[in-house]
């Protein structure tokens, strides 16, 4: 279980193939706190750490991760969304999030404005997964608050502590992004559909 509040930028390391396992390899700030079995969030996707060597950490990723998410397309040095799950007592400063990522969508605009930006996201309506005015998501792992939500896309704005520190200041039109609706949403969603 995570909560949408990034910890710190990962810069991907190495990037091997096995079969249809990607292994990743991530140096982190956290990395020396970390151990083998623990979960970590990369951009929103709950990974396995499976070995720590110094400052670098390697987790795997399936085919099925590889499928629904932006984990396949990353790249040696590609900037990544860092979160170890939250411990039990802690604040949620965020909202509930699973780390399962539902789909991927596109950013489709990026608007600076007076002193934030505002991104706007499409994404694939045929998946039944929705976003509402003012209701939560995840985006590459960062709880965010939802404004101008429409059936297959929505926008969000971003403070400049957000930007400076997750990956949102690498993101341009085009860039494909990782999507956790809202988990109460998605039940709602659910329901509706096997009702009609």
């Amino acid at each position: 279980m995570f909560t949408g509040i990034i910890e710190t930028l990962g810069r991907v390391t190495n990037l091997k193939l096995e079969l249809e396992n990607l292994h990743i390899t991530v140096e982190s700030t956290f990395t020396n706190e970390l151990k083998i079995d623990q979960s970590v969030a990369h951009n929103g996707v709950c990974l396995t750490v499976v070995n720590i060597n110094d400052n670098c950490y390697t987790v795997t990723a399936i085919k099925e991760t590889l499928d629904k998410t932006n984990i396949g397309s990353l790249k040696v040095s590609s900037i990544i969304n860092l979160e170890r799950a939250m411990k039990l007592g802690d604040r949620l400063d965020g909202h509930i999030v699973q780390g399962h990522v539902d789909q991927t969508a596109k950013c489709i605009h990026v608007e600076e404005t007076q002193g934030s930006w505002l991104f706007t996201f499409k994404y694939d309506s045929s998946l039944n997964n929705i976003t509402i005015e003012k209701g939560s998501v995840t985006i590459n792992g960062v709880s965010l608050t939802v404004v101008n939500s429409k059936r297959d896309e929505f926008s969000v704005a971003i403070i400049p502590y957000t930007y400076e520190h997750t990956n949102f200041k690498t993101f341009k039109i085009g860039s494909i992004v990782n999507l956790e609706f809202d988990v109460i949403g998605k039940y709602v969603s659910r329901l509706n559909t096997l009702n009609n």
